[in-house]
């Protein structure tokens, strides 16, 4: 990504850099959301790792690699998915159903975006297992997301399965991602907005035309041109009008 101007905060909690808010809604075609901690209030890997007493040790190899520490995002996931191997999917079904929950505002910027006419995407370096369910949820139109194993016993076996796309939804996998269905649906990169928190949203945030940072980690918040700081994800709607 590149090197943005100084910050400026527009109100409290609110920062943009290199442009002159506000912008029209109807202006972009587009919308990219990650969506642990960002369209969600959780990481997905961390809760399911509590089931069986390893969210201590998943969560320091989550949080190295948000905060860019550890620059091989598939490996980390590998590394953190092994020590899942026995988890029963009633575990992940406790996740969704006790844990997880659309995250402040989520839900009214999800609907403005469909009402102006955006295609939504979310894409992640979590599981089908919770993208499925969302994109059930909220209309979304298109998902990008990481497959677990699953073996005859209804169990994690610790490995994540190939797709038709490719092994991991890593950084460069949601990057890939976002501008493909842009070519599909004729969209200029320029016309999507792409919403993260962790260093592996940096390659799609850097590829579109306006890049959102979420209770973001320092680097990310650091350049994106909107960085929420306070408040919901709704808080966009004050820097991109409807």
């Amino acid at each position: 990504m590149r090197v943005l101007p100084a910050a400026r905060e527009i109100a409290p909690g609110l920062v943009v850099r290199g442009f002159e808010p506000p912008l029209r809604l109807s202006d972009f075609r587009l919308i990219a959301f990650d969506m642990d901690s960002t369209l969600i209030n959780i990481e997905c890997i961390d809760e399911i790792a509590d089931a069986v007493g390893r969210k201590a040790e998943v969560a320091a190899i989550t949080a190295a690699a948000m905060r860019g520490e550890i620059t091989d995002f598939k490996d980390s996931l590998r590394r953190r998915v092994a020590l899942l191997a026995g988890v029963p999917v009633a575990a992940l079904e406790a996740v969704w159903t006790e844990r997880l929950r659309l995250n402040p505002g989520a839900e009214a910027l999800v609907r403005a975006c469909q009402a102006a006419g955006l295609k939504i995407v979310l894409v992640s370096g979590g599981f089908t297992f919770f993208t499925d369910r969302l994109r059930d949820l909220l209309q979304i139109d298109h998902t990008r997301s990481n497959l677990l194993e699953i073996d005859a016993d209804g169990r994690l076996t610790g490995r994540v399965l190939d797709q038709d796309w490719g092994d991991i939804c890593d950084g460069e996998e949601k990057r890939r991602t976002v501008l493909a269905l842009c070519a599909q649906h004729g969209i200029d990169p320029r016309q999507a907005i792409a919403m993260g928190d962790g260093a592996n949203d940096l390659p799609m945030m850097g590829a579109v035309g306006l890049s959102v940072a979420h209770h973001a980690k320092p680097a990310v918040r650091e350049r994106a041109m909107v960085a929420i700081e306070s408040g919901g994800l709704d808080r966009l709607l004050e820097v991109v009008r409807p």
